[in-house]
């Protein structure tokens, strides 16, 4: 197996720090982004390859992730997506003016990605975008209301983030495939390091019971598909712009198939990401 240098964000522990690790031992060059420089050179440790920081919370942050990247990296094989959270009840806006959930899960790993493109041209490279079962379960993305501003709901906007990035991998597959460029999405299961409902609410509740504890699964179980897509070569060994579950194409929410929707939702995010 070819080494290939992978950046995956979201790094520091849960799937990202599994699949790190799980890489690395397979004798890839990962690079590891997070946002506690403990945890985060903790990983890189472990892996022995290099850490960068960045809040995804702050564009500018991302902006100057990927330039470092740029500077540092000849290529890139692969880049994971996989930062990502679920906020509380108030909804909360960012200091990019962007409401938290939509800006932290979707709209900076999108810049990020797009930042990168060319990179990702010229390697040949790979993105897969880490999504979750809640793209079937809460959400229904109008682009209207991408920033959730007429009714907010943490588990809807949570849903509507993990939707969005099934779009999004989608519209990239389809603009840059013929180009040497592809990209996935995929469902970590319900893992048990990372947050598993927001906290005072029923689902968190129920997670953290014995008897829910029973539905969640390891950090190193929810990265294997993540492992499989990065080692793996993009359409010979599985199909690209497709959503995965335990390492198999899957079924996302009915929206996903929405062609439209899927360019109209790569628009308005390349206007808020230049405004």
């Amino acid at each position: 197996m070819a080494s290939k240098t992978i950046v995956i964000t979201g790094g520091s522990d849960g799937v990202g720090a599994a699949a790190a690790r799980r890489l690395a031992a397979d004798g890839h060059h990962v690079v590891v982004v997070g946002r506690s420089r403990e945890k985060t050179a903790a990983v890189a440790k472990d892996t022995g390859g290099e850490f960068l920081l960045a809040d995804f919370a702050d564009l500018n942050q991302v902006r100057n992730l990927a330039s470092e990247l740029l500077q540092r990296y000849p290529r890139i094989d692969v880049l994971a997506n996989n930062a990502g959270a679920i906020f509380g009840k108030e909804r909360q806006v960012t200091g990019d003016g962007h409401e938290m959930t939509f800006q932290v899960n979707y709209l900076a790993p999108f810049l990020l990605t797009r930042l990168l493109t060319d990179r990702l041209l010229e390697s040949r490279g790979t993105v897969i975008n880490t999504s979750s079962i809640a793209n079937r379960l809460f959400a229904r993305v109008d682009l209207d209301d991408l920033e959730s501003e007429k009714n907010y709901n943490p588990r809807r906007a949570y849903g509507n983030s993990k939707l969005e990035q099934i779009l999004f991998t989608e519209e990239f597959d389809r603009r840059y495939r013929s180009h040497g460029a592809t990209s996935t999405a995929f469902h970590p299961g319900n893992v048990a390091s990372g947050f598993s409902g927001v906290r005072g609410s029923a689902m968190h509740a129920l997670y953290q019971t014995r008897l829910g504890k029973l539905f969640l699964t390891s950090p190193e179980k929810g990265a294997r598909t993540l492992v499989f897509l990065a080692e793996g070569t993009p359409g010979e060994d599985y199909p690209t712009g497709k959503y995965f579950e335990r390492c198999k194409v899957a079924r996302p929410n009915r929206q996903a198939r929405d062609g439209a929707l899927a360019l109209g939702l790569w628009n308005r995010s390349v206007a808020m990401i230049e405004s």
